[in-house]
């Protein structure tokens, strides 16, 4: 069986220790990079399951480096792993594409649940879009489960491969209250609840499929429960 391969991309050497020690028991092979460059070859020579980041490179700036890695095409989970520990920091990082922000000091059982967690959805992600299935279509919606593609009234929008992950799961499941626990658990697979990290897909997909991001008609907030897809 293949092993996982995760590229860690952390200027400074010993974090890069720290993050392979945490991960020691899960038998990954690694990759490190210190700096952009190195992590952009890394990324063209070679195919990774996860990417570990930090946002601050010496004079780089990680933020900068993921829409590199984005423009590419690359679709590889992101994970940062930062000392910056602002909301905004953690917003923009997930806005920017990355699947998780875990603020340093981090603890290692909760780093390796969350790798574990995020390239076991990968690789269901990657399989499926091998499916010979056709597509869902409700409503105005339309989503190809052989392409991964995700339309509105025929025209594609573009989608990260976790708001595909979750609009998908709203169009399996439409008219069906969740809370944001049900949700996470749905898409990450995980224990480790984050608000946060769901309000802020449900955010990104309102102002991609919306008409009005704010004043939401498909995307619903169900106060003091969660949300609900109605197309």
């Amino acid at each position: 069986m293949t092993k996982e391969k995760i590229l860690i991309v952390d200027d400074e050497e010993y974090m890069r220790r720290l993050i392979k020690k945490s991960l020691a028991k899960e038998n990954y092979l690694f990759e490190e990079a210190s700096n952009a460059e190195e992590t952009l070859q890394y990324l063209k020579d070679d195919i990774f399951d996860l990417i570990i980041l930090d946002v601050m490179l010496g004079n780089e700036d990680g933020f900068e480096l993921i829409k590199e890695i984005k423009f590419l095409g690359i679709n590889t989970p992101i994970i940062f792993v930062s000392g910056r520990k602002e909301d905004y920091d953690k917003i923009l990082g997930l806005g920017l594409g990355a699947v998780n922000y875990i603020a340093k000091p981090f603890s290692p059982a909760i780093l390796c649940a969350h790798v574990k967690a995020h390239i076991r959805s990968y690789k269901e992600y990657t399989s499926l879009q091998g499916n010979t299935s056709n597509f869902i279509a409700i409503g105005p919606f339309k989503f190809d489960l052989k392409t991964y593609e995700f339309y509105k009234n025929e025209e594609l929008i573009d989608l990260s491969y976790k708001e595909n992950m979750l609009m998908k799961f709203l169009m399996e499941n439409p008219n069906q209250v969740f809370t944001k626990e049900q949700l996470y658990t749905s898409l990450w697979d995980d224990t480790i609840i984050n608000d946060n990290t769901i309000m802020v897909y449900i955010h990104q997909l309102r102002n991609k499929i919306e008409d009005d991001p704010k004043n939401p008609k498909h995307i619903l907030t169900i106060w003091g429960i969660g949300y609900k897809f109605v197309p």
